[in-house]
This record gives structure tokens, sequence and C-alpha cells, in this order.
């Protein structure tokens, strides 16, 4: 007898059977082996599906068949299929001592090109910054990371990587798109907003970094293999917005102090203002190609460096340093370029201030987010622009307990100082960042703290409170703004009189006799009770004097409760059930919050 799902020999397979397959059978399909199957899929973008019916058991990956034939059909599968018949005359030539061909066909070794996947990916520049935060992080990190051979870390990959993060930062920096940072044991968190969109990635600390045997090495350089590509098109992109050149060139003597962030600045900066300088006054450029046209002496390069020169030689003796000539550039283009108030705010920030780093300080970091926000920035050591005895300068960081000899004509502060004014946009007072006081907590700006139910520190409160007063508003008093749902507080708090609070209980206990009846009728609909309109009272149990504003009336909430909770559908009431246990939950760690702050105040006490 034929079975109820018989299938004759030849049909086409039915349902996920058809939609799907597993790993081990694309595997099958492609013909290729496992890792080259996962570079492929990290590449392409393809992830495994989850079928509603696993028809080869739950501890299988599946694979939409659409994916695998997209797979099928690209043209890295055969450039990888040639590396390895490449590879295979190579230990051939190295197995029969010919060294001489062996290096030869090392060196016409067939190379990958992901560029046009780039493009597949990422029709658009939106969609390639949009899904830029993994590419900065995976970049940042192995820019931190020891080249290593077991590990397949080559020192080119690192170089690399640290130069396209090092490009990344110093555009950020000079055109103020740096929005947040904040510190945490993991590294440190920027987030920066460009055409609209929020970027956030995370750079490691500058510590020696040890590679972990349990990190799957292999799948991070196949991400990053797509990353470097991604984030050398965005640089080129970005840097060409601002009529830049990229790559840029770099000052020699810098790039040799490690400095490579502060030479990529100068370019910037200097650049930049070239730009600006041409864009402004055409009639002076016209006037100089007519004097290098008679005088035929002078190169276009030189003519353009005598230029700067004398830009340079105009500026103040105390404004001479990295930012310099970026503020040139912001006075001189401020009327075209149209900033956002964002933009305008982060680069005023640290306007007219020059900061000073020690030694021990994060000096990469800050270098980073200093002029972000339009502050002008040295450093102890070779290559600063200016040294610690410039009477100019503002302020010095500094992360020791104590400091030898001081200067009166500026203030000392902490590191967590900078990020702290960054995260709250104002200049904070330095009395809390003194050098060898513990500074306050530092505030992730990543945490709402407007959310309902939301924990708010005592910091944060008065953060709020100094942003007001920089602003010159006046934040109302507690309970002012809201609806008057406790009268009596208002009361206390002295925002009301008495008067006001009476008529307010009085309106609040006639709105809650007025729901009580209703939700009484409705008891009585359900239970089939004939309904008369002098049931219905509610005007003669109001009191008409209310001399006790402390006393309100009660009733059972519990009861009213639930009969709002027959009257809901399902759909509605689970609804409503998974939003009170997310409320308890909030609430729960809300107390632990105030449980620890108490504990922690009684042990200092």
């Amino acid at each position: 007898m034929v079975g109820k799902h018989y299938r004759p020999p030849g049909k086409k397979k039915e349902g996920n059977a058809a939609k799907f397959v597993t790993r081990s059978q694309a595997l099958k399909l492609l013909q290729i082996s496992l890792p080259l199957f996962r570079k492929l899929c990290i590449l392409k973008g393809v992830t495994p599906r989850e079928p509603k019916k696993k028809f080869k058991g739950t501890h299988q990956t599946y694979y939409h068949v659409k994916d695998i034939a997209f797979l099928h059909h690209e043209p890295l599968l055969e450039v990888h299929r040639a590396i390895k018949t490449h590879e295979r005359k190579i230990k051939k030539a190295e197995a029969k001592k010919n060294i001489e061909r062996a290096n030869r066909l090392r060196d016409q070794t067939p190379k990958p090109k992901i560029d046009r996947i780039i493009r597949q990916r990422y029709p658009r520049f939106v969609d390639a910054l949009g899904e830029l935060d993994d590419c900065l992080s995976m970049v940042h990190l192995f820019a931190a990371l020891p080249a290593s051979e077991s590990k397949k870390i080559d020192v080119e990959c690192v170089h690399k990587c640290r130069r396209l993060a090092h490009e990344w930062q110093a555009f950020i920096s000079r055109t103020h798109k740096l929005r947040k940072a904040f510190v945490s044991v993991k590294g440190i968190y920027y987030q920066a907003a460009i055409e609209g969109q929020a970027i956030t990635w995370l750079t490691p600390h500058s510590l020696q970094q040890v590679v972990s045997e349990e990190v799957d090495l292999p799948t991070m350089l196949n991400f990053l293999q797509l990353y470097e590509p991604l984030l050398g098109f965005v640089n080129f992109r970005l840097y060409h917005s601002i009529n830049l050149k990229y790559p840029p060139l770099l000052d020699p003597r810098l790039e040799a102090l490690a400095a490579d962030l502060y030479a990529l600045s100068r370019y910037v900066g200097r650049d930049t203002r070239r730009s600006a300088v041409n864009s402004e006054s055409v009639d002076l450029v016209e006037h100089e190609q007519i004097e290098a046209k008679q005088s035929g002496a002078q190169s276009e390069d030189e003519k353009s460096e005598l230029r700067l020169a004398q830009l340079h030689h105009q500026l103040p003796s105390n404004e001479h340093g990295p930012g310099a000539l970026m503020h040139l550039v912001e006075e001189a283009a401020g009327d075209e370029e149209e900033e956002d108030q964002d933009t305008r705010e982060c680069r005023k920030l640290f306007e007219n201030m020059k900061f000073f780093l020690s030694r021990e300080v994060p000096r990469e970091s800050l270098l980073f987010v200093i002029p972000a926000f339009g502050g002008v920035v040295s450093w102890e050591g070779e290559g600063g622009p200016f040294g610690e005895s410039d009477q100019s300068i503002t302020h010095q960081v500094v992360d020791r307990d104590s400091q030898g000899h001081r200067f009166l004509s500026r203030e000392y502060v902490q590191p967590q100082w900078i990020f702290d004014c960054v995260n709250a946009r104002i200049i904070l007072p330095t009395m809390d960042y003194v050098v060898g006081k513990i500074p306050p907590p530092h505030l992730s700006p990543f945490v709402d703290n407007e959310e309902e139910g939301a924990y708010v520190p005592d910091y944060a409160q008065t953060i709020k409170h100094l942003q007001a007063a920089a602003r010159k508003e006046i934040l109302p008093l507690p309970g002012v703004g809201k609806d008057l749902e406790d009268p009596q507080n208002l009361l206390a708090e002295g925002v009301i009189d008495r008067a006001e609070a009476n008529e307010a209980a009085q309106r609040k206990q006639k709105m809650m006799m007025l729901e009580k009846q209703y939700h009484e009728d409705l008891k009585k609909e359900l239970q089939h009770v004939t309904y008369t309109p002098s049931d219905s009272t509610v005007d003669k149990q109001v009191p008409t004097e209310v001399t006790k504003t402390g006393e309100e009336s009660s009733y059972d909430v519990q009861n009213v409760d639930d009969m709002g909770k027959l009257l809901m559908s399902r759909k509605k009431r689970k609804l409503l059930e998974a939003m009170q246990i997310s409320n308890d939950r909030k609430q729960a760690k809300h107390d632990l919050i105030k449980q620890r702050k108490k504990k922690l105040e009684s042990a200092q006490s």
C-alpha cells in the first residue's frame, strides 16, 4: 500500500527540504572546504537560516537554497580555486628543489579582490556608514595587536590597520564630528555623527595586548579582509568630501616619533585651509597665477607653501599649534559651511584653551578628543608643538598623585575631566578633578537617564543643573509641570496654597468616585443585574467640605485591575503582563542600586 507522503523517484522535493539545505549538503554542492565556505559566507554576508521544521534534526545548521546558489555563481570562488591550484605548483617546485621557480610562482600568486563585493553589499554611501560600527572596532583592535607569525598576524596588516584608524580619527577630529566618549574596562567607546548616521566603535587601551588561545583568529582575519578595504573606501570618500587628497602624506619626522595622528591632523588642517582660501579669494589666486607666468621661477607647490607660511606668520604668537590653521579654516569658511547645532557646540567647547599632556596620560586618545572639540594640545616629549613652560597653557592633564612643580597660570586636571566635559557639553568645575583627589563617578553618555523608572545618579543631577545654568535656564521645582496627581506633596513643598490643594483634592476624589461607579456598573452588567439611574449617586457621595487634605477615599484597587483584565482580549492581557514584568525588573534593579549606595555611604561614614 502506498504511504500518505509517498514521493515517486525523480519527483521534486517539497516544503523545507526544497527550500533549505544543511551545511554539509552545501559543502558538497559547492565542492569546497569548510574554512573556505566560512570565508565566503563572511564576505558575501550569507547567514544561516532557521526553518520552521528542521527536517534533518535540531543539531544541523541550515542555509537557504538561494543563498547557496548565490555563492555557487560567485567569481571569488573561482579565484580561490585558482589559488589552491597555484599552491600545488609551488609545493611541486619546492619538492624538486627548484627554489627559483618556487619564488617566481609565489610572487605570481593571484590575489582576490573584493571591491565588487563591497559595491554589491553597500550600494549607497549611507549604507556603508550605517554598518561601520563593527568595522571600526575590528580595525582598531588589530591596530593594537602585536604581529605574530604563529597567529598569522602580519606586520603589514597591523601597520595598515593603524594607518586606517588614524586617518579616520583625523577626519573625525578636524571636522568636529565626535559626539560622545566613554572610558570603560574594555576600552574607550566613541560615537560620531556623519550624514545623520550615529557610528559607535570601541578602541582598546594603549597597553600590551595578549592574544588568547580561545580567540578564533582565522574568523576575525576573514572579517578583517572585508573591513580593511571598506574603511579605505569610506576614508577616500570622506577626505574627498572636504577637498583633500587620499591617501594623505605625513610628516616623516612626526611619523618617526609615532605621532601619526598629530601628523594627519596637521595635514587635514593645512590642506583644508588651502582649499578654503582658494575657494574664498579667487582674485588673489588669479593674481598669483599671472605673476607666476611672468616670473616662471616658482612652481605652484612652492607658491602654496609660501602662502601658507605667510598665513601662519600672520597668526599671533600664542596660537601656533596643531589647531591654529584649523581655526582659520573655520573663520574663512564659516559662512559657507552649513553646520548643524551639535557641530557648532562641539567646535566651541574647548575654544581658546591650550592643553598640555603629561607622559602618564593616554596621549593618543586625548590627541583625538581635544582637537575634536576645538582645543589646542601638546604633549611631553619630542614632536610637540609647544613645551611645558609655555605661559599660554590653560590646562595641564596629569594622572599622578602629586605634582613636583606647578605653574600658577594653569589648572591641573585629571584625564576624566576631559571626557566628562565632552559628554556634558559644558566646561565642568575643576575642583573635583584636581590632582590626588578621587574624581566623581564617570557616567556613561549612552544611558538615558530620562527613561521612565531609570536610576538617576546624584552627579547626573548636578550636571543637569550645571547645564541649565550654562544655558541660563531655570529648572522647575519638583512636581511643577506634571498633573496634580498628589496635591499633598505639592502643598508640603510650598508650590501651591491650601485652597488650591483642597480644590485639587476634591477634583481627584470626584474622579476616583466616578471611576469606582463605572467599575461597579460593569460588575452589575456582567452579573446581569438591571441598571437603574438611581444607582449612580456619585455627586451625593462626594463630601462638600474637605478640611483635612491628607484624607483620601480608598477602594479595592486590586479588584478594579482584575475587572479591567477580564474585559481585555487575550493578546492585550498578555502584553500588559509582559509590561508589568518589565517594570518590576526595572524597579528591582533600581532598588538594588539604592541598597548598594546606602551600604557604600554607611561604609564610608
